[in-house]
């Protein structure tokens, strides 16, 4: 209702200003993507998305290990994102299925699946639906191996969702819980950034001993396109990736905020000559305590941003253990860009997330301190 009422405003100006003007409204997203140029990763490679990644990574699983599922809501037609599409078809419907709208069902399924030794892929529609099944996951698949003395475990859990902004889904459809979860011992938690990663933590994941939470930032499903390798590979939960070497500042984000970062980090260079690192924390939990340490100790600055809000954020335990780690060598304190302190918001989204402006203004106030 608002764009159309900006469309029609516009109709009496010069037709540059009326561009300008829709470009600003119609145009959403608070980054600007930049694929991986550099794979290491053997053999032939394919133009995908980042749900034709996922989706990719699945048809593997399911392939290669006769015992794995892949459940949800809506998946057995592709789901909301189109992950999980074709996948009933080629692999029936005993293995690729539908479940009813009940979350903590999904993952108290998967827990029962797991534990009697199947393969459990599991979808969760958007993770702003998860808490629902809160319980089960922190209670239950993450305590499961401890509880029995190494008896049974759930560790062939992995459970996907969607997250992060999107540029219209508002309060029930945006949110970033990862801190929720880093909370709890027992699971491990990642976030790709890209079509690459995604495929290889995805498959890292489902074979991983214990269970898993994906976080995928729905923004980037169709807008991020690499050459992903065909074959069956997996990356390493834990590390971290340095994407960009410098010297004066540590920007530390993970999801799409990487490339708000990469962005950021050009522009301090070009306008102010300030050197930026920029690094891809990757893994949640757990998080590559090693790399982000020797980047501040070498640089005595660090950004980190995010855009879940800012109390009890992620940001604040990487904060705690730079300090802690780095103490001796920081030049500034630790600064954290991020969301606010609210529910996320509909029309006010620009205004809410960490976007190059706000991380570049940080950046100036590291190096001003």
């Amino acid at each position: 209702m608002a764009l159309n009422k900006v469309r029609l405003e516009l109709l009496g100006r010069k037709a540059q200003d009326v561009r300008i003007l829709y470009n600003l409204f119609a145009k959403r997203t608070h980054f600007n993507y930049q694929p991986d140029e550099k794979c290491d990763i053997p053999g032939e490679k394919q133009k995908m998305n980042m749900f034709q990644a996922i989706n990719n990574a699945m048809d593997i699983a399911l392939k290669t290990d006769e015992t794995a599922m892949v459940f949800g809501e809506d998946v057995a037609f592709g789901g909301v994102f189109r992950c999980s599409m074709g996948l009933q078809a080629k692999y029936g419907k005993d293995r690729v299925f539908n479940t009813p709208l009940c979350e903590q069902g999904i993952v108290g399924f998967g827990i029962g699946v797991a534990n009697v030794g199947a393969t459990a892929i599991a979808e969760i529609q958007f993770a702003d639906y998860i808490f629902p099944a809160f319980d089960q996951l922190v209670n239950e698949a993450a305590k499961c191996r401890y509880r029995s003395g190494n008896q049974f475990n759930c560790g062939s859990l992995t459970v996907r969702a969607p997250c992060g902004a999107v540029g219209h889904g508002a309060l029930y459809h945006s949110q970033s819980p990862e801190a929720y979860f880093a909370h709890t011992p027992g699971m491990k938690v990642v976030v790709p950034r890209g079509p690459i990663k995604a495929k290889g933590l995805l498959l890292a994941c489902v074979r991983e001993p214990d269970p898993c939470l994906v976080l995928e930032p729905k923004t980037l499903y169709r807008a991020a396109v690499e050459e992903v390798p065909t074959g069956d590979y997996v990356l390493p939960l834990g590390k971290a990736d340095i994407l960009r070497e410098g010297t004066q500042i540590t920007l530390v984000g993970w999801g799409t905020q990487i490339y708000v970062l990469l962005e950021v980090a050009k522009m301090a260079k070009e306008q102010f000559n300030i050197s930026c690192e920029v690094i891809d924390l990757v893994s949640i939990l757990p998080w590559d305590r090693e790399t982000i340490c020797q980047s501040v100790k070498k640089t005595g600055r660090v950004l980190i941003a995010h855009e879940a809000p800012l109390t009890g954020g992620f940001g604040a335990e990487l904060a705690a253990t730079i300090q802690k780690d780095c103490f001796l060598h920081l030049e500034a304190p630790v600064s954290r860009v991020t969301g606010f302190d609210t529910p996320f918001p509909h029309v006010f989204e620009p205004f809410y997330l960490p976007d190059k402006w706000r991380c570049l203004q940080g950046v100036k106030d590291l190096i001003d301190y």
